[in-house]
């Protein structure tokens, strides 16, 4: 991935819009080694859409998209998907909701999940100590939150999935058994802690239908952002 590259999609994100922000993470930030852009045209100095292509932990074998597409001229897009990929790729994508009608097209559809996208309201968090929260790296080397069991095995952690200048998409996870003893809460209260002292705005992703975690995040502060994603598995289709 080149400068060249990088400038030509700028025009297409808001670096300082939430609803661009894994977009613009995987863009312009993530290891240039890990990512490669496709854009159209090619060699434009404002190309119309681009591919990122990512190397990621959330499937060691099947490469990560987000894109940018003019999804009201098929041709273009269709184009654009071919150049990036051979028929028959398999791949996880995430994609404005807009979007997911033409992914449909061109991909064979294996799952899918809408998401909703929250944003930190600094106003209405409130910082929470907590002796049984302890902090480590993730294998990706971004902050992680724990707390543990007598066995030492985490039974509620907040993990950074990406960051970027700006923003930082926090992910939570609580075992089965250990959940409703407020133990979510203070890992993600420390993980947004840490988040905004870093100078950052904490975004978190939610399934639409996911009414545990939607109220997990509100009680901490987090409001909808309005924007909408969706989450899918997939294989390119055979186009010619």
């Amino acid at each position: 991935m080149n400068a060249q590259s990088r400038n030509a999609i700028r025009h297409l994100l808001n670096q300082h819009d939430p609803a661009d922000g894994m977009a613009g993470y995987y863009a312009f930030h993530h290891a240039d080694a890990k990512t490669h852009l496709v854009t159209s045209p090619a060699d434009a100095d404002r190309a119309q859409g681009y591919i990122a292509i990512s190397r990621t932990g959330y499937d060691l074998f099947r490469p990560f998209l987000t894109m940018r597409l003019p999804i009201q001229n098929m041709e273009i897009c269709r184009r654009l998907i071919t150049e990036a990929l051979p028929s028959g790729t398999a791949v996880i994508a995430q994609v404005p909701s807009a979007y997911f009608p033409l992914m449909q097209a061109f991909f064979h559809i294996e799952s899918a999940q809408g998401m909703a996208l929250y944003q930190l309201r600094e106003d209405r968090f409130r910082p929470e100590i907590s002796l049984m929260v302890t902090r480590s790296l993730s294998p990706s080397g971004l902050p992680r939150f724990a707390i543990r069991n007598q066995e030492g095995d985490p039974v509620a952690a907040a993990a950074l999935n990406w960051q970027s200048p700006r923003f930082a998409e926090i992910s939570i996870n609580s075992k089965p058994g250990y959940r409703r003893q407020g133990w979510g809460k203070s890992v993600l209260s420390a993980i947004v802690e840490h988040v905004l002292e870093n100078g950052r705005l904490p975004l978190y992703v939610a399934a639409e239908d996911n009414e545990a975690s939607i109220a997990l995040a509100r009680k901490v502060g987090f409001v909808r952002n309005g924007a909408t994603v969706t989450f899918f598995q997939g294989t390119l289709r055979e186009m010619g």
